[in-house]
């Protein structure tokens, strides 16, 4: 399933037509509940090494995609399946979702980004209550933490998804693409060389025919087609 995630993102990063990207799951009350630990057991740790490298690197893969990613979260997202929604720029979860980074329970820690992404979303204190308690916590407690965007009716995540996906492609895919980078990149950093990565992104935007047509679909009081040139 790991390759196959992986080539699905190189292809979506080699497709010029692509504007949101949706993660989600088919199998029913679960969206990701992380490695299976009875196979973990047969590993060695160098093949665990192996593997936990090769999550981190698709994580990271995935989160520096140039267009948004949507995890519409159903169930549970448990270790690496926390950490592949916490690699997404926006989450939407049914009612019936539960979360948690559990490794230290197994005398480990998150070791595919899980530390640092969780961190950053809800601040350092809320991240380490989480990581070293490995309590699970469900869809409300995640809203009001800020882990989730939104939290919707059980079942209606995927649908949501597809609407918050909607809102966003009627927008400049190239302004969608440069804001993206400027906030990814900017708040690495402090607000003088964020505030410089801003006007970097801004001025790619300047000389682009969309641009030019978003002016004169508002003077013309009409909706605007964008074709990200």
């Amino acid at each position: 399933m790991l390759k196959s995630l992986q080539n699905a993102f190189e292809s979506i990063q080699q497709d010029s037509s692509a504007r949101v990207v949706m993660i989600r799951s088919l199998v029913p009350g679960v969206f990701c509940a992380g490695a299976d630990l009875k196979v973990r057991r047969t590993m060695s740790p160098s093949e665990v090494h192996t593997y936990v490298n090769s999550l981190r690197y698709m994580f990271s893969f995935m989160e520096a995609l140039s267009i948004p990613t949507i995890a519409a979260i159903e169930g549970a997202a448990l270790g690496g399946g926390l950490e592949m929604a916490l690699a997404c720029d926006l989450r939407i979860c049914g009612e019936n979702a539960v979360f948690g980074l559990p490794e230290t329970g197994l005398a480990i820690i998150p070791g595919a980004g899980g530390t640092q992404r969780l961190s950053r979303l809800v601040g350092r204190s809320v991240s380490k209550e989480l990581i070293f308690t490995g309590r699970k916590i469900d869809a409300i407690e995640a809203a009001t933490k800020g882990l989730v965007n939104i939290c919707v009716t059980a079942g209606e995540a995927h649908e949501k998804a597809i609407e918050m996906a909607q809102q966003i492609n009627e927008k400049g895919p190239l302004a969608i693409k440069m804001a993206k980078k400027a906030i990814d990149e900017g708040i690495e950093t402090n607000m003088a060389s964020g505030l410089e990565v801003e006007e970097m992104c801004y001025q790619k935007l300047l000389n682009t025919q969309d641009r030019l047509e978003g002016l004169a679909a508002f003077a013309e009081k009409r909706k605007p087609l964008y074709t990200g040139k």
